[in-house]
C-alpha cells in the first residue's frame, strides 16, 4: 500500500505513475461504496497504512535484534523488539518471531522445525473448514507430509473431539493442527492439547482468524496450552499483512531457526513495525470493546440470515465468521453456485467468497457455499441494527442471484448504507 499521510507523496506517485496512482483511487472508491464481508478482510488504521510506507522498507536486516549481518540496524532492532514485547503482552506467550511474512510461510516453519518429509499429522479438512497448510493435497503440507484430515460430523457440521481422540491413538501423528478458515464455532484447544500429549504429537494451533478474538478476550486461547502458535497480522487483528508465531520457550530455538535461516532472508522491516503499531492498537481497551462488536455482529447477521431462510453451516456462529449453504436456501438445485452468487452479491456492493461446505457436492473451484464475516464492517463502525438490512439483501441475492434489476436495487440499498459509515475520512486521493 502507497497510500501516506503527507499529499506531496501521492502528487509524485501521481507523476511518475498515474495508472498506479488510479488503481489506488478507484480501490478506495470500491471498499468505501461496499460492505466488505470476507472474513479474512479487515481495514487498518491510518498509523498503520503510514508505518508500513517508511523508510524501513529500504532495509536489509537478516537475522534477529542485535545479531544482524548487516550494519545499520540499530532502529530497525528497537522497532523488532517493541513488537515482540507487544506481541508478548498482548497473548501472554513465553517466545514470539515476528518475522514471519505471511501465514502460509510461518505454518510452513512448523513443519520445518518439528517434521521431517513424509511424517504423518492431523489437520481439519478443508471442506470442513479448515487451511489449504491443514493438509490440502495441493498445498506443501499435503504433498510433502502425510496428511490424516479430521472432519465434522454429517448432519450437524460440529467437530467431534472424542472421534479426533480415537483417530488420533490409531494413527500416532507427530503433530496434530487446531485452526480454522471457515468453521463457525469455537475450539476446544484444551482438548486438543490433552489429545496431543496422550500420542505424543506436536500440537501446531494456527489462530490467524480469531487472533483479534482472542486479544480481546472473546475466545479462549491457545497459548497456555499448544506447543506452537501461528497467526496472521491481519483479519481480526487488524494489522498489516504478515505473520508471526508463538511458543514455548523450549521450542523458540528450533522456530527462529526454522524462519531465518531456514526459510526467509532479510525480515520486512516496515512491516515488522505496522506489527508493533498494530499491537499497541490491540493493547488498549477499546480494543475490546471492538471484539465484542465483532461477535455482536455476527450473531446478529446471521440471526437474520435465518430468519430469512437461509441455511448455515451449523446453523449459527459462535466466532466472527459463517458459511452460507446454498444448497440448502436457494429452493432449486444449486451445486456449485457459490461463484454465481459471489459475483451477484458483488454486482450488489456485498464482497464475500465462495467457499466449500461439509461434504461438498461440488468441487472448490465451483463449491455450493458462500462464506462471510463481520471484522471489516464493524472496523467501519457498524452495529447490529446494520446487520438486518445486510442480511435482507444477501438473502434476496441469494433468491434472485440472476435478477440484475433486483440487484441494482439491493446496490442502492448498500450505498445508503455505507454512506452512514465513512471509510478513512482522514485520507482524501479523489482528487488524483
Amino acid at each position: 500500500m502507497v497510500i501516506i499521510a503527507d499529499d506531496s507523496f501521492m502528487q509524485d506517485l501521481k507523476a511518475k505513475d498515474p495508472q498506479i496512482a488510479d488503481f489506488v483511487k478507484h480501490e478506495l472508491i470500491r471498499i468505501r461504496h461496499g460492505v466488505e464481508l470476507i472474513p479474512s478482510e479487515n481495514f487498518v488504521s491510518l498509523a498503520v497504512l503510514q508505518t508500513m510506507a517508511t523508510v524501513f522498507t529500504n532495509k536489509y536486516s537478516e537475522g534477529y535484534p542485535h545479531k544482524r549481518y548487516y550494519g545499520g540496524n540499530e532502529y530497525v532492532d528497537m522497532a523488532e523488539d517493541l513488537a515482540i514485547e507487544r506481541a508478548k503482552q498482548l497473548f501472554g506467550a513465553e517466545h514470539v518471531n515476528v518475522q514471519p511474512y505471511s501465514g502460509s510461510p510461518a505454518n510452513l516453519a512448523c513443519f520445518f522445525a518439528f517434521m521431517n518429509p513424509g511424517d504423518n499429522f492431523m489437520g481439519l479438512d478443508l471442506s470442513c473448514g479448515g487451511h489449504l497448510t491443514h493438509g490440502s493435497p495441493v498445498n506443501f503440507s499435503g504433498k510433502w507430509f502425510k496428511i490424516n484430515s479430521y472432519g465434522v460430523v454429517k448432519g450437524t457440521d460440529l467437530l467431534d473431539m472424542d472421534a479426533l481422540r480415537k483417530q488420533a491413538k490409531e494413527i500416532k501423528p507427530k503433530m496434530i493442527i487446531s485452526g480454522l478458515t471457515a468453521y463457525p464455532r469455537k475450539l476446544d484447544f484444551k482438548h486438543f492439547q490433552e489429545i496431543a500429549e496422550e500420542v505424543g504429537a506436536i500440537h501446531m494451533s494456527d489462530i490467524s482468524h480469531i487472533a483479534g478474538l482472542i486479544a480481546a478476550g472473546e475466545h479462549e486461547s491457545p497459548v497456555p496450552y499448544a506447543d506452537v502458535v501461528t497467526t496472521t497480522t491481519h483479519k481480526t487483528l487488524r494489522g498489516p499483512r504478515g505473520a508471526m508465531i508463538m511458543c514455548k520457550e523450549k521450542h523458540a530455538k528450533a522456530i527462529d531457526k526454522a524462519i531465518f535461516p531456514g526459510l526467509q532472508g532479510g525480515p520486512h522491516d516496515h512491516i515488522i513495525a505496522a506489527k508493533a503499531v498494530a499491537f499497541q492498537e490491540a493493547l488498549q481497551p477499546e480494543f475490546k470493546d471492538y471484539g465484542r462488536q465483532i461477535v455482536k455482529n455476527a450473531k446478529a447477521l446471521s440471526e437474520e440470515l435465518m430468519k430469512n431462510g437461509v441455511k448455515l453451516v451449523t446453523d449459527g456462529t459462535d466466532n466472527h465468521l459463517m458459511v452460507l449453504d446454498l444448497t440448502k436456501s436457494m429452493g432449486r438445485d444449486s451445486t456449485g453456485k457459490g461463484k454465481d452468487v459471489q459475483i451477484a452479491l458483488e454486482n450488489a456492493g456485498i464482497f464475500t467468497n465462495k467457499n466449500t461446505i461439509p461434504f461438498e457436492p461440488g468441487s472448490p473451484f465451483n463449491p455450493s457455499g458462500i462464506r462471510i464475516g463481520t471484522p471489516a464492517v464493524t472496523t467501519r463502525g457498524m452495529k447490529e441494527s446494520d446487520m438486518g438490512v445486510i442480511a435482507d439483501g444477501i438473502s434476496r441475492v441469494i433468491k434472485n442471484y440472476e435478477d440484475s434489476e433486483v440487484v441494482d436495487k439491493i446496490n442502492r440499498q448498500i450505498l445508503d448504507l455505507c454512506g452512514k459509515f465513512p471509510l478513512y475520512p482522514g485520507l482524501d486521493i479523489l482528487h488524483l
